[in-house]
């Protein structure tokens, strides 16, 4: 059995990768561009893409989307990419300087569609929380003031592949679910 997943980003390849190995299911990454839409949430836009993939291709899809969402603001969700580009992990801290509640949390959706329009949707929450400064090289932007709450490190102070368990849940209820399928 073969997935394929539509992402170009190092940390879901790995962690996909990691997930579906385990139930011996092999991992096709889709590299070509599609488009992702603005909405409200991660489903919504992990939705339209897994779908416009799958017609396209003809194949099932597999499409992830992270949102983060910080208590205090209200916000980025969704639109976490592009406000990170205009408002710098030193501009967030300023803004925050005085803030008691530095939680929020990660929005992680992950859709399975097939060409005949079938959906599979998952969604969960990653709890973390922004520290008081910038902390590690390995990551840079916001990675160096957001840790996984209870974690005084920040994302940028460790590899990637010592949180992979933390972003793969989707990915696993996935592999779950079609290996089921085929029994």
């Amino acid at each position: 059995m073969k997935v394929h997943i539509l992402t170009k980003n190092p940390g879901k390849r790995l962690a996909a990768e990691n997930i579906f190995k385990k139930y011996n299911i092999e991992t096709e990454f889709i590299d070509k561009e599609y488009p992702e839409i603005q909405a409200d949430t991660s489903l919504e836009i992990a939705k339209f893409s897994a779908l416009a993939a799958a017609k396209e291709l003809n194949i099932p899809v597999i499409r992830e989307d992270h949102s983060l969402f910080i208590n205090f603001l209200g916000m980025p969700g969704p639109y976490t990419s592009y406000i990170e580009k205009r408002l710098p992990a030193e501009k967030v801290l300023e803004i925050m300087h005085d803030q008691e509640d530095r939680t929020g949390y990660f929005e992680v959706a992950t859709v399975y569609a097939q060409p005949d329009g079938l959906t599979k949707e998952y969604i969960f929450e990653v709890p973390m929380e922004i520290s008081k400064q910038q902390k590690g090289e390995l990551q840079s932007g916001w990675n160096r003031i957001i840790s996984l709450q209870g974690d005084p490190r920040t994302l940028a102070e460790y590899p990637e592949e010592e949180r992979m368990d933390v972003w793969s849940k989707n990915y696993e209820k996935i592999a779950r679910w079609l290996t089921a399928k085929k029994d």
